[in-house]
């Protein structure tokens, strides 16, 4: 309804909205054009027995006229057409049984025109229900006069009135044009109506062919996208194996402490490279929603030691107090959760803290909030006095690839995801990040967490010490064959190896190591998966399928430098034992080779 319709309006755009159905809008205009012709009908009428000095009959009529002017002017200035529709159903009852039974005392064509008339205006503006109700009150009554004429049982002391011809063809002329328009009217709205479904149909029908074709296009989209990031995953990291490769070798050579000063810068410039990438492809995995959050055992207490060791240093490296306070009920408490999602929530909280902080204090805090014997409830913070964040920047520090300010993101670098990654790892857990901050004196951030809790009791695992070259547990005998079709890395892994005593075997690609295993013995494989004519997968699945049993189960690690969400399936399901991704630690890739060959050889 349109509320800028005055009073006085008489035209009918003014009451026709957007918002209105066809239906409606047909039944407006029904009534609209329906009482116009009523008036003009009811004013001839009217004139015709007021010259005929019908009194009785002039002044019902009279009645009639004032109440369909009202009823006219209501609707141009509110179109309620359901109110109006039963006022008019109602009058209109009135006027025919008051003929039949007092006026005229008869059922004549008028009668039946006026019932006809409100059996399709009922049932056309109120619906089946309002159309029978109105129909039934109309020839009941009717029915049950014949029947009283018919056994002459009908009698009143009125005496009827005689309606001259005249008034009779004018009735008659006006309730035939009244049933025309009205079945001409719905008729052409009708029609209206089925032509719009087809259209909107026909429209539908386009709109989800477009829509197939935009849901296609983004699956493909999304599919070039992932394939774009493994490739310059790949590409980006490739490099950095070797940088970050030979920085570790040449520090491994006791460099003079200028030259160990520039390999450390060296260092931390190519991982800090690194971490910017993993930033962004770990954020693009959680956005395709392809993060599993795992339920293993791990003590709170390791790892929260581990993880802030090497912060520690970082921090200290800044000139800053590092302090981890734990709860004692916590030390010995063994959980169930994610060790590596709350890893890298704290281990990105903590880096942020590090990093915009200039001096002052950094402080972790783990402590218990609720112990239900089978759950605990753990309240994790981080708060330092660094820089501090302006509170109608609390909320935008938390968008992907967003910082408080351009001066923020020029001062201290960045992708700006750390937060990001953090807000959509908890989310996906249902939980929320608190933070309280004041610019200049630091923030707080905190969340909790509930864990299942392991009946076992923690023990304190002994710091794992790092193999030495020429120990007893030295890899210098194991035959090691590497494919890798990258010329800078085969010459990384051979300078390597070559300070643990290994001169491995090389395979310029994954067919060349299939025929290497079948003609030589190998204790160990390391596969690239990238790499010309056969690519690491494939050739893993052939040397599986070997006949020679020692040979199909010769361990085999997967070096890669992929981003893929689903590297770590494929990899295992194409029947390798591990992986390490590229840049690898040397450690890591020498604690994966010694646990494989040790297992191998007991087996065989």
């Amino acid at each position: 309804m349109n509320r800028d319709v005055g009073f006085f309006n008489f035209s009918i755009n003014k009451i026709l909205t957007k918002r209105q159905t066809i239906l409606d809008q047909a039944r407006i205009r029904l009534l609209y054009y329906g009482l116009w012709l009523a008036i003009i009908a009811v004013s001839a009428a009217l004139i015709n027995l007021y010259i005929e000095h019908r009194e009785i009959l002039t002044f019902s009529t009279s009645i009639l006229l004032v109440s369909i002017f009202i009823l006219f002017k209501y609707l141009t200035f509110r179109p309620r057409w359901g109110i109006i529709s039963h006022i008019l159903l109602v009058l209109a009852t009135m006027v025919n049984l008051s003929n039949v039974f007092i006026t005229l005392q008869n059922v004549d064509i008028i009668t039946a025109q006026i019932t006809f008339l409100i059996i399709v205006f009922s049932f056309y503006m109120l619906g089946q229900t309002c159309g029978l109700f109105y129909s039934l009150v109309n020839l009941i009554p009717i029915l049950l006069f014949l029947v009283l004429m018919y056994d002459s049982n009908y009698f009143i002391s009125l005496k009827p009135k005689v309606v001259d011809p005249s008034t009779l063809i004018i009735a008659i002329f006006a309730n035939f044009i009244l049933i025309i328009f009205i079945q001409n009217h719905f008729y052409a709205a009708f029609v209206k109506n089925i032509r719009q479904l087809k259209e909107t149909a026909e429209e539908r029908g386009n709109l989800n062919a477009e829509f197939e074709k935009v849901i296609e296009k983004a699956e493909k989209s999304s599919q070039a996208k992932s394939e774009f990031l493994s490739t310059m995953s790949h590409e980006i990291r490739t490099p950095l194996n070797a940088v970050i490769g030979m920085t570790n070798l040449l520090m491994m050579g006791n460099p003079r402490p200028d030259q160990k000063d520039n390999l450390e810068i060296l260092k931390f410039s190519a991982n800090n490279l690194l971490a910017l990438v993993n930033d962004v492809l770990d954020f693009n995995k959680i956005e395709s929603g392809k993060v599993v959050f795992e339920t293993i055992k791990f003590s709170l207490a390791d790892l929260m030691q581990n993880m802030c060791g090497g912060q520690k240093l970082k921090a200290e490296e800044k000139g800053l107090d590092f302090i981890l306070e734990m709860d004692d009920s916590l030390k010995n408490k063994t959980v169930f959760g994610d060790p590596t999602r709350l890893s890298q929530i704290i281990f990105n909280l903590i880096s942020n803290a590090i990093k915009f902080t200039h001096e002052g204090t950094v402080w972790v805090r783990m402590n218990q909030l609720e112990d239900h014997h089978n759950t605990v409830t753990v309240d994790f913070s981080v708060k330092d006095t660094g820089i501090g964040i302006e509170k109608e920047n609390l909320d935008a520090i938390f968008e992907p690839f967003t910082q408080e300010s351009i001066t923020t993101t020029r001062q201290y670098g960045g992708t700006g995801l750390g937060l990001a990654i953090v807000k959509r790892l908890l989310e996906l857990q249902d939980l929320q990040m608190s933070v309280l901050s004041q610019p200049g004196k630091g923030s707080e951030f905190s969340f909790n967490m509930e864990f299942p809790v392991s009946t076992e009791i923690a023990t304190v695992q002994a710091e794992k010490q790092p193999f030495a070259i020429g120990s007893t547990d030295s890899l210098s005998n194991i035959r090691v064959l590497i494919a890798e079709d990258n010329l800078v890395n085969v010459m990384l892994m051979k300078k390597l190896f070559s300070k643990w005593g290994i001169t491995p075997t090389i395979a310029e690609n994954g067919e060349r190591a299939i025929e290497m295993v079948q003609y030589g013995n190998f204790d160990i494989i390391l596969m690239d998966l990238q790499m010309p004519v056969l690519n690491g997968f494939d050739a893993a699945v052939e040397i599986r399928k070997m006949r020679d049993h020692k040979k199909a189960n010769t361990p085999i690690i997967a070096l890669t430098a992929s981003a893929l969400f689903d590297i770590k399936e494929r990899v295992f399901g194409s029947g390798m034992n591990d992986y390490v991704s590229k840049p690898f630690k040397p450690d890591e890739l020498r604690e994966k080779m010694k646990n494989l060959v040790t297992t191998f050889n007991s087996q065989i």
